[in-house]
């Protein structure tokens, strides 16, 4: 991202501190080994995010879509969890905030994430079925937390539309095995394809994120274009250790695996656009799962200006001294409403001004304070907060992402430990198979059932 690009979007590195990263200089000198491990992950398929060769068949799908099939529904009832949820949430928020305004009319994106029964309970008894579509996402087809609310869906649309229920049903898995697979075959579902080596923190832009961006009306085109134009250097076939050395995304990797070095074990990822607050929960699923390995990572956390300035932004500056930021905000936001004249005196410097000026003072004023307070910082100035931009952080992010885990020796696309967690849930339902999970639950909940630690307060 450079000051020539199409909305001057910009990497500032002024206050990255480099000079409390002495690490630096020897990572930077791992360009070529990186450019040719990303040429050789990429041409083994290994890498669909950033090559992306499913997206032209994508393209036109969502199309045919668009014209269509999306049209005929007012609500969509999107089933996923993290990766498969993460991302849509973050495009909603950002660019088809109406939902949440007072007095939306139009369609709705409706995103169950969580077991929790109350939920949806609320959302089938409030939904109309005959103007639902639900949109199940989960690229296993056998992922427990989705799969349990898809049977219940799939009953509440059966008993609401017996004729015509599989035609509001929208499927988003692996293309040739897992149960959500079979569902399409046996019913004639309609189905798109989650390509292969495509984790699911990795798929915003797959059909995941860009199936509600399109039934939301967004401007998915461009933001698929803003991607493309940080990915697709990276996936070109004459990448090599010069070219890598100058992309954003090597540089902000090779800062963050330096901060790990030099013991500086939280990343705080600042966003001074309101709407798109989603986005910095979105990167800490992608930076945590994907670097949290091996007693290494630093933790990502999520902030969102102004809002956090009045409650975590004073350990930020005055607690440990442990924590680098990444400072997101716009270069122009709207200008708000002026200030009426006759205010109270105390208040005169804000006399001519409008609302709108509020938001980038804040953000210049705490982001010179955490420099100020040495929290090295980088500062990712997007000259517009639009689809487009959207993009190119999304790809930015990604590929700094998976660049950071190859310099940390860590596999940046698998997650052991929350697999673990998985196979141990199905054991506590009782699951078959999983002896092993089920004798260590056994011996976690002790003889009482709840732990021996285990006190009334």
């Amino acid at each position: 991202m450079t000051a020539g690009s199409r909305h001057q979007d910009v990497l500032d590195w002024t206050g990255a501190r480099w000079d409390r990263l002495p690490s630096a200089p020897g990572l930077r000198a791992r360009s070529g080994e990186m450019a040719a491990r990303l040429a050789a992950e990429i041409a083994a398929g290994r890498l669909p995010f950033l090559a992306l060769p499913f997206m032209d068949a994508l393209e036109r799908d969502l199309a045919e879509l668009e014209a269509g099939f999306l049209a005929r529904f007012e609500h969509m009832l999107l089933l996923g969890i993290g990766g498969s949820a993460l991302g849509a949430r973050a495009l909603q928020k950002a660019f088809a905030p109406s939902q949440d305004l007072p007095n939306h009319r139009g369609r709705s994106l409706w995103i169950l994430d969580n077991v929790d029964a109350g939920s949806l309970e609320a959302h089938l008894s409030r939904l109309d079925a005959a103007k639902t579509l639900v949109y199940v996402v989960s690229k296993s087809g056998d992922t427990i937390e989705t799969i349990g609310q898809y049977f219940l869906v799939k009953e509440w649309l059966q008993k609401a539309l017996p004729v015509a229920w599989k035609d509001h049903l929208l499927l988003n898995t692996d293309e040739n095995k897992g149960y959500l697979r079979q569902e399409a075959a046996s019913f004639g579902i309609r189905a798109l394809p989650v390509p292969d080596n495509l984790g699911g923190r990795y798929s915003a832009l797959s059909a995941v994120g860009l199936v509600p961006a399109a039934f939301l009306g967004m401007d998915w085109r461009a933001l698929v274009a803003g991607f493309r134009s940080i990915a697709a250097p990276l996936a070109d076939p004459g990448l090599n250790a010069g070219k890598l050395a100058a992309h954003p995304s090597f540089e902000f990797a090779l800062w963050a695996k330096a901060l790990m070095d030099a013991g500086y074990s939280e990343l705080i990822t600042f966003f001074y656009i309101p709407a798109w607050a989603c986005f910095a929960d979105w990167f800490a699923q992608l930076w945590a799962e994907s670097l949290g390995k091996d007693g290494q990572g630093s933790q990502p956390i999520p902030a969102v200006g102004v809002t956090d300035q009045h409650s975590v932004n004073q350990m930020f500056l005055d607690g440990p001294r442990n924590k680098a930021c990444l400072f997101v905000e716009r270069g122009n936001g709207p200008a708000g409403p002026a200030f009426p004249a006759d205010m109270p005196a105390i208040f005169d410097y804000l006399q001519g001004k409008r609302f709108g000026e509020l938001l980038p003072a804040e953000a210049l004023g705490t982001r010179m304070a955490l420099c100020k307070n040495d929290v090295p910082l980088v500062l990712l100035r997007l000259g517009a907060d639009d689809a487009r931009a959207a993009g190119k952080m999304m790809a930015l992010l990604g590929a700094a992402t998976l660049v950071t885990g190859w310099l940390m020796g860590v596999n940046p696309v698998d997650q052991p430990a929350v697999e673990l967690g998985k196979r141990l849930a199905k054991a506590r339902l009782g699951a078959s198979g999983l002896e092993e999970e089920k004798a260590e639950l056994a011996a976690f909940m002790g003889p009482a059932g709840g732990g021996s630690g285990v006190r009334e307060f």
